[in-house]
């Protein structure tokens, strides 16, 4: 065993913390014109405004720990199609193109999905976990 497994789910948990914030910030500056964007997005805009609603949505479930691989997987799915289709038209490679962010952000999030929520987790709670019991048979042990 290795020194550093001992914090390996507390790194987990601090990791999917900070992707789900930042996330969740490039939403709000989006949709409310916040942390140092021009303007606001036009409600309901294709695709800018979807897009902020999923970025402010799944991150902040990503960053509290609740349904956090859903969430994950459709803001990393978000993001490849931002990618693909605003980004990679003006250039192949990220730094060409401005897509930076999507990419990391693409990558990180579908490292959250197999790797899970860590410590830290609203979803770790025991009341908000499934057991293999009925719900009959847990209320009444």
């Amino acid at each position: 065993m290795h020194r550093l497994d001992t914090a390996r789910e507390h790194v987990i948990g601090l990791y999917r913390i900070v992707i789900g914030f930042l996330f969740a910030c490039h939403g709000i500056k989006t949709l409310f014109g916040l942390l140092g964007a021009k303007a606001p997005a036009a409600v309901g805009a294709w695709p800018g405004w979807w897009a902020a609603v999923i970025q402010l949505v799944c991150g902040v479930l990503v960053c509290v720990g609740l349904a956090t691989r859903p969430a994950a997987v459709l803001g990393s799915g978000s993001m490849a199609f931002a990618y693909f289709t605003v980004h990679m038209p003006t250039g192949l490679l990220p730094i060409q193109n401005g897509g930076e962010a999507a990419t990391l952000f693409c990558w990180g999030l579908l490292i959250v999905v197999f790797i899970g929520p860590g410590r830290f987790a609203l979803g770790n709670l025991p009341v908000l976990q499934r057991g293999s019991q009925p719900a009959r048979a847990r209320a009444t042990a």
